[in-house]
């Protein structure tokens, strides 16, 4: 950070919250926003508001890391929030979110996605992780990075967010270093850069989970949504979601996304893959795989015109129609979270890569850095 950054930083005015009862804020120049978020085991939860020259703004907590709220234009220009989520810290922590568990908008490590019966085994040692539910290992357990605190760091139009795992911690070996930046660019871009660093050989897949659903709200569902991705395989999974090893080609299935089409149109055929997870629920094997920053996805909601672009250095994308809300949930403007309010592009490595030699490895070494970008990318049209 500049010199000038910091002491823009450190201007303090007082502002009032749009919940009431004024609070003290800081606020840079940069446009850079932090206020009292409310309280997380005796911790202070803050939560960050960056705004771009064009009027997007982004939200972050700093429990999780979460992304609570992202406002992007429509085609007249209107704002609309483009993410799930609540109002208030309290919602992510309430009985009821813990029991469904949709990690709205969080970081998700040490391991996204599905590690089959919780186990693998690494330089001849087997090593058991937490098991969600008694049955396989999801998104880093039962105490993953979406339930932790992390310490934030404000940069020039960007957060630094930091967390240091501890060896054994849900069972993965190795103390590692976690850093999470978010940047709000003036191109209307969110970009994530994450990093990582470890003492011991461990699995390392981060990813972020926020459910997305582009009408802002006005319609319940993302079956309007049109979603490509450019990808001519995906992970075949088994009644369990752990994928078998098998890469069927997405041509002539309900799995085919290379052209357009409405997530709505083709998401209840009779189709086994489709049927196991209640809907998508898989992950896509990116035709880019070089580890260079290429397009992976896109999704067009026609209503209001909100174009969005995925942009990833990861070979493979989880693309989850949110087929296991059920209106259990409220969120912002007193919406009920249905089943598939909202959709996840969440780029990672591919699902149970530490008990699958032929994916790509996720396998981190000392002396190496993790090293990851993503980039969602909005515009209309």
């Amino acid at each position: 950070m500049t010199c000038l950054s910091m002491v823009a930083w450190m201007i303090t005015v007082s502002l009032v919250s749009c919940g009431g009862g004024g609070q003290s804020k800081t606020k840079s120049q940069a446009g850079i926003v932090k206020e009292a978020f409310g309280q997380f085991k005796g911790q202070p939860v803050e939560l960050y508001t960056l705004t771009n020259n064009n009027g997007v703004v982004m939200k972050i907590s700093t429990y999780g890391g979460t992304i609570t709220e992202l406002q992007a234009p429509d085609r007249n220009g209107q704002m609309g929030d483009v993410v799930l989520g609540f109002d208030k810290h309290d919602g992510y922590i309430s009985p009821e979110y813990e029991k469904s568990n949709p990690n709205f908008g969080a970081i998700i490590g040490r391991y996204g996605n599905r590690i089959a019966k919780g186990k693998f085994t690494l330089d001849g040692v087997e090593y058991t992780l937490a098991t969600n539910n008694g049955e396989n290992h999801l998104h880093g357990g039962n105490i993953g990075f979406n339930r932790v605190m992390w310490a934030a760091k404000p940069l020039e139009n960007a957060l630094e967010l930091t967390y240091t795992v501890k060896d054994m911690e849900e069972g993965y070996p190795g103390n590692m270093q976690v850093t999470v930046i978010y940047t709000l660019t003036d191109d209307n871009e969110l970009k994530i850069d994450y990093r990582a660093v470890t003492d011991k050989a461990t699995p390392c897949n981060l990813t972020n989970h926020s459910y997305f659903n582009l009408s802002a709200g006005k319609q319940p569902t993302i079956a309007n949504h049109e979603l490509v991705i450019l990808a001519d395989r995906y992970t075949e999974v088994d009644d369990g979601l752990i994928p078998t090893g098998n890469l069927p080609d997405v041509a002539g299935t309900p799995m085919d996304f290379t052209t357009p089409h409405p997530i709505g149109e083709r998401i209840d055929v009779d189709f086994e893959q489709l049927a196991i997870g209640g809907g998508y629920d898989h992950n896509w094997v990116l035709r880019n795989s070089n580890g260079s920053l290429a397009l992976a996805a896109t999704v067009y909601e026609p209503e209001s015109g909100r174009y969005m672009e995925v942009f990833t250095t990861e070979p493979g994308v989880q693309f989850y129609a949110g087929n296991f809300l059920d209106a259990t949930l409220t969120g912002k403007n007193n919406i009920k979270y249905v089943r598939r309010a909202g959709l996840c592009l969440e780029t990672q490595h591919f699902p149970d890569s530490p008990n699958q030699p032929a994916f790509p490895s996720t396998i981190l070494q000392p002396g190496q850095t993790y090293q990851t970008q993503t980039i969602y990318k909005f515009s209309t049209k």
